[in-house]
């Protein structure tokens, strides 16, 4: 039986590092066009709330282009209409052109949600369908607090919501609804038509032409996969869709079979496209020290993470403080290829200082004078980035 090729350690990381835009110096423009190819790259770059630094889109592309500011965002999204936001895995910030794939995902969850989200709201949130459409189409752009006056809410948290607010979350994720903007980060939403141009929503692929697009773009952007990995990058397809499209294509030879060696030295067999051998020279990824935020494209899948770096990560947020390992939000750490440990960090902005709590290093790693050098280059270029004047250490912040 014919043995598979293998591909190792650090080559496939380097191609990952590759596909997710940090095996080069995060230098170059950081708007416009620039920024959106950056944006395309990575396929999409999840939103995020958690603000203890800065917020998780933008901490993404900062990392990659150290220029980046959040107002050139803004611009892409709200006034060039070159990118709209909707659902992958998470909310995230999409690629406009991208839009017409996403019908198949409005179709699914018009079904799935509609179903699921009866069972925990039983007020009659689809008799405010046809109220808050009517409402946006005479007033304009609205979000959850010009709609559903008087309504009862629920008991806290996600559960928060009055009836009208259910119907908005509904009718954006069953695509009748897009977000047209954030204020103080709450979801302002307008019709669809208004915020769509034209020829993209003309664009009407079909459900097998759905599928095809999500499965290739996943697997280009990944680099090698399994079916599972495939289906989970956009969400968009079952594993079972992308199992038969991996099939389809390993029998017209357009992808091969590889086995990628984990960081512990085993063997995961996965499919790529055929020239990915050949692009295992690519150049070693620069050795300084970049801040990566918890929801970086990289970490998204943090088994995967694990596999490949040996960086076993979770985020805490959600864990009762007194059994938090690390951290509230702690951010990971690369250097080169390596994910060398994890920072606890804050910004005071009263005080204008970046507070650094404590930075855990990965077992056998050193914090020498050249890398304390290189993460104190890194604090310094995230605390401008937020707008803080200087890196703070506070005591004991070194750990083991």
């Amino acid at each position: 039986m014919p043995t598979r090729p293998v591909l190792s350690n650090q080559a496939a990381r380097r191609v990952f590092l590759d596909r997710h835009g940090l095996a080069t110096a995060p230098s170059g423009p950081s708007r416009g066009a620039d920024l959106l190819d950056v944006i395309r790259c990575l396929g999409f770059v999840q939103v995020d709330s958690i603000n203890t630094v800065e917020r998780a889109h933008h901490m993404i592309l900062h990392a990659r282009r150290i220029k980046y500011r959040p107002a050139h965002l803004r611009s892409l999204l709200e006034r060039d209409r070159s990118l709209f936001e909707h659902w992958t895995h998470d909310a995230a910030i999409i690629p406009m052109e991208f839009y017409p794939y996403w019908r198949l995902r409005f179709d699914r969850d018009a079904d799935a949600l509609k179903a699921r989200w009866k069972n925990w709201r039983r007020d009659g949130f689809e008799e405010r369908f046809d109220e808050v459409l009517n409402h946006i189409a005479e007033h304009g752009p609205a979000g959850s607090a010009d709609v559903g006056a008087g309504e009862a809410r629920g008991s806290g948290g996600w559960w928060d919501w009055h009836p009208s607010k259910t119907a908005l979350e509904y009718l954006w994720r069953s695509g009748q609804l897009c977000v047209t903007r954030r204020e103080a980060f709450r979801k302002i939403y307008d019709l669809t038509e208004n915020v769509i141009p034209t020829a993209t929503l003309a664009h009407q692929p079909t459900a097998a032409e759905t599928i095809d697009w999500a499965c290739s773009t996943a697997l280009d952007r990944l680099g090698f996969a399994t079916h599972g990995e495939i289906a989970a990058f956009w969400k968009k397809v079952t594993p079972q869709e992308a199992r038969d499209w991996c099939a389809s294509q390993l029998a017209r030879g357009a992808i091969i079979e590889v086995d990628v060696t984990n960081a512990d030295g085993s063997l995961r067999g996965v499919v790529a496209r055929p020239d990915l051998l050949n692009s295992t020279d690519l150049p070693e990824p620069p050795g300084m020290i970049r801040i990566l935020s918890p929801f970086d494209p990289v970490l998204r899948d943090r088994n995967r993470a694990e596999r490949l770096f040996g960086f076993f990560y979770r985020i805490e947020v959600f864990v009762p403080a007194p059994k938090r390992q690390y951290g509230y939000y702690v951010f990971p750490v690369l250097e080169g290829d390596r994910l060398i440990g994890r920072i606890d960090m804050k910004c005071d902005r009263a005080a204008g200082v970046l507070n650094v709590y404590a930075f855990w290093p990965e077992p056998g790693l050193e914090l020498g004078r050249t890398r304390m050098q290189k993460l104190q280059a890194a604090l310094d270029r995230t605390a401008r980035f937020a707008g803080m004047e200087r890196v703070a250490f506070l005591d004991g912040w070194r750990r083991d």
